[in-house]
């Protein structure tokens, strides 16, 4: 941590104030505000080098006033240019950067001092950052040279300035806004696979024919000098498509684990699951694991497979979606699924019940028919593949969902 090397940075401090690239600077900042506007110079230029050559008496003078100098850095009067990784040649002309300070007044030296210093002594190579920093750079590179010319660093970093990313009507992300917030995008079950696929082709890309890339991938092609140096739009819809991809790649293992979370936080299961509940994930995976762009959408799509029918609301949506013959339907699948024995409840058997008795029994279409029955195995519109869930909610607890919706429905049109 930089509070604990503070002998450090007052060692590198005494060797840069020896070699006179640091000198003593007593001005206030009204003083430069008042010989800037006495000199009608906008106040915005601040700092006007004022005291780069004061004499011992006048240094004398201040501190016998009481005044306590801060230590700024004096920038060479040259241009200061670097090749940018991302913006390729950028030039600073002479005179452009003012000397900044490096060390308060009370000895406390600042960021503008310590990063440089912190890089230079961990032998930092390369420096990426985001192109709000990009006017402070030609500091940074006058004060890494000096670093050099002490023996203190062997070399200048190379310095690469990232585009902005923007968000909502063009205006760049903010720490207000959620889409900059990791940990909102892991609430809404990102997946760090489909997340850091997202975000890295934010300005970069690899190929132009997909868009879904392995890590690995990636950080065999990521070369800094391909970003394009334009600010990125942040598009959620794109990024949840990539995470709903990278979704689909995990092992039904590995995503019957990484929804548990989400499942006990949504409330379908409790903080420890039973056997049961656990098996009923592992069985609900390969139905659920496609249709879903989030890992918390698995509340809603297999929660109801952990519910109580009386626990079972109905979505205003699903109810408008019903058709009038809903009850006939309802009544039809009962006599039909009643019929089968209980060893007989499976996928099969029941999509061959169902089919005999709505689409061959009463003609209609497979919306139409099944329709209700999905309402009233979930409360939704949307739900897993509708006989493989009803064989994970088997017979008693079909049968009963199927005539609390008819009840419902029946009670409603009185």
């Amino acid at each position: 941590r930089q509070s604990e090397r503070g002998d450090i940075y007052r060692a590198v401090v005494a060797k840069l104030l020896d070699a006179g690239y640091l000198y003593e600077s007593f001005s206030t900042a009204e003083e430069i505000d008042a010989r800037n506007e006495a000199a009608s110079r906008p106040k915005q230029l601040g700092y006007d080098n004022f005291d780069r050559d004061l004499s011992d008496e006048q240094k004398a003078a201040f501190r016998a006033d009481g005044r306590e100098p801060a230590l700024r850095f004096r920038v060479p009067d040259i241009d200061l240019g670097f090749d940018d990784l991302v913006r390729g040649e950028i030039n600073f002309p002479a005179g452009s950067t003012i000397d900044f300070v490096v060390v308060r007044p009370n000895g406390a030296p600042l960021y503008t001092l310590t990063n440089p210093v912190d890089d230079a002594l961990m032998g930092i190579t390369h420096v990426l950052r985001g192109e709000d920093l990009l006017s402070s750079t030609p500091r940074q590179i006058a004060l890494h040279r000096a670093l050099v010319e002490l023996g203190i660093e062997t070399a200048i970093p190379r310095f690469g300035h990232l585009p902005y990313v923007l968000g909502e009507g063009n205006k760049k992300l903010s720490k207000r806004d959620p889409e900059s917030n990791l940990l909102h995008h892991r609430d809404r079950g990102f997946i760090p696979e489909g997340l850091l696929n997202y975000l890295s082709l934010l300005g970069w890309s690899i190929a132009a024919d997909r868009d879904v890339f392995t890590s690995d991938e990636m950080i065999a092609a990521f070369d800094v000098v391909d970003v394009n140096p334009n600010p990125a739009r942040f598009d959620q819809k794109k990024a949840d498509s990539i995470n709903a991809d990278h979704i689909r790649l995990l092992s039904e293992a590995d995503f019957a684990q990484r929804v548990l979370p989400y499942l006990i936080g949504g409330g379908a299961l409790p903080v420890e699951p039973s056997e049961e509940q656990l098996a009923i994930v592992r069985a609900a995976t390969p139905l659920v694991q496609s249709r879903i762009t989030v890992l918390s959408d698995v509340v809603g799509m297999m929660g109801f497979l952990f519910a109580t029918t009386d626990a079972i609301t109905y979505q205003d949506d699903a109810l408008k979606s019903l058709d009038a013959n809903a009850p006939t339907v309802l009544n039809a699948s009962i006599e039909a699924l009643a019929a089968l024995e209980e060893h007989e409840w499976n996928t099969e058997a029941i999509q061959g019940a169902l089919q005999a008795a709505l689409i061959d029994g009463l003609a209609l279409k497979p919306r139409v028919a099944f329709g209700a029955l999905r309402v009233a195995a979930s409360g939704r519109r949307v739900s897993p593949p509708l006989f493989e869930s009803f064989e994970l909610l088997g017979k008693s607890e079909t049968l009963a969902r199927l005539r609390q919706l008819h009840t419902f429905l029946e009670s409603s049109s009185v």
